[in-house]
């Protein structure tokens, strides 16, 4: 092996949303008796998922699922209304973990509905994110430029448009200009609705990926902010590979690298990173160092369910 020095992107894994959406779950185990139920995988992370699992945390992905009467948390990527109705039929005690990043987006999407927009949602068909989303009003998803050709609109001066958190700035910004080409009057959000945290670690990665000879994106496959840091570094020219953890490391990635860069998605935690750096040391790596990124101070109130959990005591 040739690695010699491993450079660590700074920010890297757990944004404000997610934490405080684990949180959420650790305090309902806290105050309520098992199972909790959760609505959805709480964050894209198996190693997350599997740990809450083993301490009575059910993961279900149809509320019908769930007993009634049941402690149900809503995951990080939000749901739609009729998943919300359906719970309270079933007389769900529910907590909303919804990330208020992914709530701004709702709360565009119902606001421009009333005010007779046509309203397209950039995003991925099949995100739990985007599902909950177009719950919320009539909207198109275009997922590419090509997407954009086949839009069918009321009045093309009333059009806006609306992002799935987690996506690339580049392929965004690549479909706004569609957009913007087609409809000229297009409405933007008041403000991007590209999370803070997944338009920082793809900042950090573009500047780490000129530094290095190829990198690991610390996430799992069906993490989209995490596939996305994967993209990024690839159309900067630098290889890059999305692991769980360090038993997915294939060395004849790292075959003739000298300097290997290391980041994690938004919803991976640090103990996976120091695994993988563990490993990188047991590989050869002798030197490590931090490249310099944005300090991130951001933190998000707990849900009000949870700052009274004597009202959902049965």
């Amino acid at each position: 092996m040739s690695i010699r020095r491993v450079v660590l992107a700074k920010p890297r894994g757990f944004c404000a949303g997610v934490v405080r959406a684990i949180d959420i779950v650790e305090r309902a185990l806290d105050f309520f008796p098992p199972p909790i139920y959760v609505f959805h995988e709480i964050v894209h992370n198996r190693y997350v998922v599997e740990n809450l699992s083993k301490r009575n945390v059910v993961f279900v992905d149809g509320i019908e699922e769930i007993p009634d009467g049941s402690v149900c948390v809503f995951s990080a990527h939000g749901v739609s209304p009729q998943v919300v109705q359906l719970a309270e039929t079933k007389k769900l005690r529910v907590i909303d973990a919804t990330c208020p990043l992914v709530t701004k987006v709702h709360l565009e999407a119902i606001r421009y509905a009333r005010d007779g927009y046509s309203i397209v949602l950039i995003g991925h068909p099949g995100h739990e994110e985007v599902e909950g989303t177009m719950g919320e009003a009539p909207m198109q998803l275009v997922s590419s430029v090509e997407d954009v050709a086949r839009l069918q609109v009321n009045d093309p001066n009333r059009v806006m448009y609306l992002t799935q958190t987690t996506l690339s700035l580049d392929d965004v910004a690549a479909i706004v200009d569609a957009l913007k080409e087609r409809f000229p009057s297009v409405t933007s959000p008041a403000k991007d609705d590209i999370c803070y945290a997944t338009q920082n670690r793809q900042n950090a990665v573009k500047e780490i990926s000129e530094r290095v000879d190829v990198l690991l994106v610390v996430g799992s496959q069906n993490s989209s902010n995490s596939q996305r840091l994967c993209e990024v570094s690839a159309v900067a020219g630098t290889p890059a590979y999305l692991v769980n953890d360090e038993n997915e490391i294939n060395p004849a990635w790292l075959d003739g690298a000298q300097i290997v860069g290391v980041t994690a998605g938004a919803s991976a935690p640090e103990e996976l990173v120091i695994r993988v750096l563990e490993h990188l040391r047991e590989m050869g790596a002798v030197e490590f160092e931090e490249q310099p990124g944005e300090d991130e101070n951001v933190h998000f109130a707990l849900p009000q369910e949870l700052m009274h959990p004597e009202k959902l005591m049965v």
